[in-house]
């Protein structure tokens, strides 16, 4: 029996209106890519364009999840509605979230004022999953002051968050990796605010200077944020409230220098490029299961005709 179609209109206002449940179904929508989906977007596009995106990314065990808490917290004691975006590796067996983050943050479960939200990365690389940025156009329309999107934690491919938020957080932690290893991470271009957590431990004052002195020396244009290196414990809570009025410098920063509308151009531009690239494969896979484009790859492969021919042809059919 198929499910009736959803009332978007009314599922857009009840979750402007601050219902979590019309929120979830919204985020339900997009990760099952539902038939309503276009005209989700359409209802939701006038009200977007408010949140504060923060992007959160580190290698694994660096404290994601605890430093999310514990941003909330701050978060809230200042008045602040937060959504938590959660990207959580896909389980090997249901293509699911592993909704570790939800475990980690459930002080936080029964305040009405936050909403946490697992999603699963479906195998999508680059530490965030391929609906992210509709997902975060929902919570941005829900009203929501910040919306803090925790990545997966995957190494080298983090960077894709960069491009999904208008401030990225990087956390490091002592024991994690030296400072060769930051720079092959490709972390030390991705980073608007940085944060060694775990300062309690040992090694954290010396991975301070080493990340700070690696980043004095990186060459930036006039005029350009110089990101900070803070310390804090999130477990303690220390040091996390300096980490949020860095956030807001930058946020601030970035509104006076035009970098913010830059930075979501880019991220609207990259988006819609990768709807109608997901719209051409469909049509192709429509028009006939994909026999002409394996027609087109003997040709190619024959010396019949070459690869840019051949997509030209296939776009212009």
């Amino acid at each position: 029996m198929a499910l009736a179609a959803p009332d978007v209109p009314e599922l857009v206002a009840l979750a402007r209106a601050g219902q979590p449940r019309a929120v979830g179904r919204l985020l339900s929508l997009v990760e099952d890519d539902s038939p309503s989906l276009r005209e989700t977007m359409a209802a939701l596009a006038p009200h977007c364009g408010h949140a504060h995106v923060v992007g959160i990314t580190g290698a694994p065990g660096v404290g994601k999840s605890t430093s999310t808490a514990a941003l909330v917290t701050v978060l809230r004691a200042a008045g602040r509605r937060v959504a938590v975006l959660a990207v959580d590796p896909s389980s090997p067996f249901s293509g699911g979230a592993f909704l570790g983050d939800r475990v980690r943050m459930s002080e936080h479960v029964t305040d009405p004022g936050v909403f946490i939200r697992s999603m699963a990365s479906r195998g999508h690389l680059g530490g965030l999953a391929r609906s992210t940025p509709q997902a975060l156009r929902v919570l941005d329309a829900a009203g929501f002051d910040v919306i803090l999107v925790e990545t997966v934690g995957v190494g080298q491919s983090e960077v894709e968050v960069a491009r999904a938020a208008d401030t990225t957080v990087v956390l490091v932690a002592p024991g994690m990796g030296d400072g060769i290893q930051l720079a092959k991470a490709g972390i030390l271009e991705i980073g608007d605010v940085y944060v060694v957590n775990k300062a309690d431990r040992e090694g954290s004052a010396s991975l301070e200077r080493e990340l700070s002195s690696m980043l004095a020396r990186a060459e930036r244009p006039p005029g350009s944020w110089a990101p900070p290196v803070l310390a804090a414990t999130a477990t303690l809570g220390e040091g996390i409230p300096a980490v949020l009025e860095r956030l807001g410098a930058h946020r601030d920063w970035a509104r006076e220098s035009g970098a913010l509308q830059q930075r979501r151009l880019r991220r609207v531009r990259e988006d819609v490029e990768s709807i109608a690239l997901t719209s051409l494969r469909r049509r192709w896979a429509r028009a006939g299961d994909g026999r002409q484009l394996d027609a087109l790859a003997v040709r190619v492969l024959s010396g019949q005709l070459d690869p840019y021919a051949a997509a030209e042809e296939l776009v212009d059919g």
